[in-house]
């Protein structure tokens, strides 16, 4: 159809997207009064005038939410478009017709069976459309997903949502892993040219008032449900300031077999840049600095291997290491990042298993933690290697690190840290844990080498390997 909408009708931040046909998935996603809702729709009147097929289902958790979103955001743009002439809309049953046949049908998954039943005037269906997705299950998602199937037209799906809690499955359908077929955008109220004066004022309000608030729903920052035991704000904050690392990868190196076992040539230890790989480094090490390393294992209720580097004196995060691995495999990289970052004092947790622990001692690492503790027999004061998290030693080392974060938070630098910080909450018996769904291991890793790093002066807690030497 010969219906030209000039340029300037789009926000800035969207045109390169209104086109796009090259992925399945477009994902936009940010703050309140971004735009994203209403480019979703200015972009499909686009598709439907222009494309010979473009059918589109529009989606909601309710069905009975389209009349005041989706529907009305598309009758409101044919309107101030001047396209009453192009396009017919039904209020009755919601639909919305194209002169070239094109046709728009609203649906909720509160109804599943009648998605199954969509059925459109002039071929199938090309488009989905999911608003406020993040309303959604993942089990709907992909229920819509399917739908989207068949040869000879490109199949596409456009989800918009503001994205309120860190631990819903969206953020690991699209955030913590690299979807190619996705396009992922994220836009704020300062990315929309045509808001109202007034509205952004209102925004801009809660930057003072409610900073959380600010970070999450104006700002768009992923957040937490429950109530944060770290300051929220502070955390929301610097989530969005965040740049990433100066790089990414893993440790590679030669072995060497004696008796009968792998041990690891240290002058073959190299950094290999890998963009998946599970350390990032945000701060290379700098000669005549002290570092300290904290690390939790992949135990119970844990899916991840996780590694801190502090400085010691200032506290900042010099690089981390997470990823699902076996346990040497853990132990060896730790191995090399402790001796590439100075020789640092590195400290394993040690409830779940010690193996990392004795593998570390095994490959000859020089600075392990010793813990102080008494000889059941004799009761003489010994060590032994390792920190071991208990009753009396947890709510002390999670105390030390609320302090850290509060006081201390742009030494931050790692955007899984933060996020699992933001939703390290208390449970419904006041005890601080990862809320259901979400993880600790960064938490608990930072924890431990926040408290190793304030007790490092101690002569005691610097070691080998107790009294059994080098090995």
């Amino acid at each position: 159809m010969n219906v030209r909408i000039p340029e300037r009708a789009f926000n800035r931040a969207y045109r390169p997207l209104l086109r796009d046909r090259e992925h399945r998935y477009l994902v936009l996603y940010g703050g309140a009064g971004s735009g994203k809702s209403v480019f979703a729709a200015q972009r499909y009147l686009v598709r439907l005038m222009e494309s010979p097929l473009c059918n589109l289902l529009a989606a909601r958790a309710t069905a009975v939410s389209h009349r005041d979103s989706t529907y009305a955001l598309l009758k409101q743009t044919i309107a101030r478009w001047g396209l009453g002439s192009v396009f017919k809309c039904v209020d009755s049953d919601l639909r919305v017709t194209c002169k070239n046949g094109n046709a728009v049908i609203f649906k909720g998954l509160d109804d599943p069976e009648k998605i199954k039943s969509v059925t459109f005037p002039k071929g199938e269906l090309t488009d989905v459309w999911i608003e406020e997705a993040s309303e959604l299950t993942l089990a709907q998602f992909n229920q819509l997903d399917l739908r989207l199937r068949g040869r000879g037209v490109h199949k596409q799906m456009t989800l918009t949502f503001n994205p309120v809690s860190a631990q819903h499955w969206l953020k690991a359908r699209f955030f913590d892993r690299r979807d190619p077929r996705a396009l992922v955008l994220k836009t704020t109220y300062r990315d929309n040219a045509f808001l109202d004066g007034d509205y952004r004022r209102t925004l801009e309000s809660y930057r003072d008032s409610d900073p959380y608030f600010y970070q999450v729903y104006c700002l768009g920052e992923w957040g937490v449900m429950g109530r944060s035991i770290f300051d929220a704000g502070k955390l929301s904050r610097r989530l969005g300031e965040l740049e990433g690392p100066l790089r990414r990868g893993e440790f590679v190196f030669s072995t060497a077999y004696r008796d009968g076992r792998a041990r690891i040539d240290r002058a073959s230890i190299r950094f290999a840049d890998q963009p998946e790989g599970f350390v990032s480094v945000y701060e290379e090490p700098r000669p005549g600095r002290e570092y300290v390393i904290g690390g939790d294992t992949a135990g119970e209720g844990s899916d991840y291997f996780a590694a801190q580097v502090l400085d010691r004196d200032t506290g900042r995060q010099a690089c981390t290491l997470r990823g699902r691995m076996d346990e040497d495999l853990y132990a060896r990289q730790v191995y090399c990042l402790g001796l590439w970052y100075n020789q640092a004092l590195v400290a394993v947790e040690a409830n779940f298993s010690s193996y990392p622990i004795r593998e570390l001692e095994r490959l000859g690492y020089p600075r392990q933690y010793a813990r102080p503790r008494e000889d059941g027999l004799t009761h003489r004061p010994g060590s032994s290697l390792g920190f071991r998290t208990t009753a009396a030693t947890r709510p002390l080392i999670l105390a030390g690190l609320v302090e850290e974060v509060r006081e201390r938070c742009q030494g931050l630098r790692d955007r899984d840290t933060i996020e699992e910080l933001l939703t390290f909450v208390r449970n419904e018996k006041g005890r601080p844990e990862a809320q259901a769904g979400a993880h600790d291991d960064c938490v608990m890793a930072l924890a431990i080498a926040h408290h190793v790093r304030r007790a490092a002066p101690k002569p005691a807690l610097w070691t080998c390997s107790i009294a059994r030497g080098y090995r």
